[in-house]
């Protein structure tokens, strides 16, 4: 589960504090919260939440705002769908979270069995970083993963904000009535979703007796994982502490949007980055500052899972490659991500051609490693590192 981590922008405007001292307390105090939540901020645990609610939509309150821009839909209200005795799913993603991607599988089953059923399922799409508010990017995204209900863009955040909501994914059942009447955020409680839905369909009228319940199988999470590698990003608003938070190199907090040549030394903390060469640091990335011929600057850390992705966008059109080795040489097939590919002289790297999560690892068992990832290119800009224990998927 995600948590939307920059909620004090306003603040910016209104209070003398300096701005980097201000994201930094924002972004300790939303990991401690992320912390009570759950095991990791990206765990594939059911999150400790209240699930069932009954609340009902008053004036605007659970109702779609702001959203001027539709995939797969013409525009329509919530409203709208309830009028003919519907229920209305409500889920709120964004298309690099790979907790979201995680439950689409879920979205897809719930979507092809009970649509005709009565079941309106809209996917409110809330952008973390800046190039997901690029409508084509959505709408690409939302082809390749068979996203094929109506995805509304919430660019300006006015539908999260109707909703009170502060996660990704996050997902609210509304009754003919009005009232949300079961939610959840994160991964997991599938099967406890899917009663929820069948439960309000029954009511709403539709008989759905003769559908099989849980068709998709939950992820099988590694049982000798009792932790992971935290995501990780890479732009300075989510960056700047006291303390440091994700960069391992003093030099990255020295001063923001500046090249400088970094050293890695090879001593690696969990939970942190480390460079080698010269890199940007930028508000939402990291941008590799320079051509190279033989891959001399890299990005390393210290990792512990299953499986490993990064969210790239490129600085400029254009397709580049970025090399990925796993303990100082490349990966072997065995240990591959579904993006990563192998030159004629067996070195494993992805090719890095629109904006998107990029799978490049997925090891047969739960072990800890130290992976780096190398570009020639001054186009590779890395936003975040996402991780997982499954087998099977990312």
């Amino acid at each position: 589960m995600k948590i939307l981590y920059l909620q004090t922008t306003s603040l910016f405007e209104r209070a003398s504090i300096p701005r980097w001292l201000l994201l930094g307390i924002t972004v300790v105090a939303v990991v401690l919260l992320t912390a009570c939540g759950s095991d990791s901020p990206t765990s594939t645990e059911p999150v400790s939440a209240e699930n069932h609610v009954s609340s009902s939509i008053t004036g605007d309150r659970n109702e779609l705002q702001g959203i001027d821009t539709w995939i797969n839909s013409e525009p329509f209200t919530i409203a709208d769908q309830l009028e003919d005795n519907n229920v209305v799913l409500v889920d709120f993603w964004t298309y690099t979270c790979v907790n979201c991607l995680r439950t689409l599988p879920f979205l897809q089953d719930w979507h092809e069995k009970y649509s005709d059923h009565g079941l309106g399922l809209i996917g409110v799409h809330s952008p973390e970083f800046e190039f997901e508010k690029v409508v084509e990017n959505v709408a690409e995204a939302s082809e390749r993963e068979g996203v094929v209900w109506p995805v509304a863009l919430d660019n300006d955040f006015e539908t999260w904000r109707a909703f009170s909501n502060r996660y990704w994914p996050a997902k609210y059942l509304i009754n003919p009535e009005g009232q949300i009447v079961y939610q959840h955020f994160g991964e997991g409680a599938y099967v406890e979703a899917e009663e929820a839905i069948r439960e309000a369909l029954t009511d709403a009228g539709n008989d759905v007796s003769d559908i099989p319940l849980g068709v998709v199988n939950n992820p099988d999470r590694d049982p000798n994982a009792d932790r992971y590698t935290r995501e990780l990003y890479a732009g300075y608003e989510r960056n700047f502490s006291i303390n440091g938070l994700y960069a391992g190199q003093e030099q990255y907090y020295l001063d923001q949007d500046r090249v400088r040549e970094y050293v890695d030394d090879g001593i690696y903390e969990l939970q942190k980055w480390y460079l080698q060469g010269n890199w940007q640091n930028g508000p939402e990335s990291i941008i590799h500052a320079r051509e190279t011929t033989d891959l001399e600057d890299h990005i390393a850390f210290k990792f512990v899972g299953r499986s490993a992705n990064v969210v790239i966008d490129p600085t400029e059109p254009g397709d580049f490659e970025v090399y990925v080795e796993i303990d100082d040489r490349p990966l072997k097939e065995e240990e591959a991500g579904d993006d990563i590919q192998f030159d004629s002289d067996g070195n494993s790297y992805f090719t890095v051609n629109e904006a998107r999560m990029y799978k490049f690892l997925e090891i047969p068992q739960f072990s800890e490693h130290i992976l780096k990832l190398s570009s020639n290119s001054d186009k590779f800009a890395i936003f975040a590192f996402t991780f997982g224990n499954n087998r099977g998927g990312f």
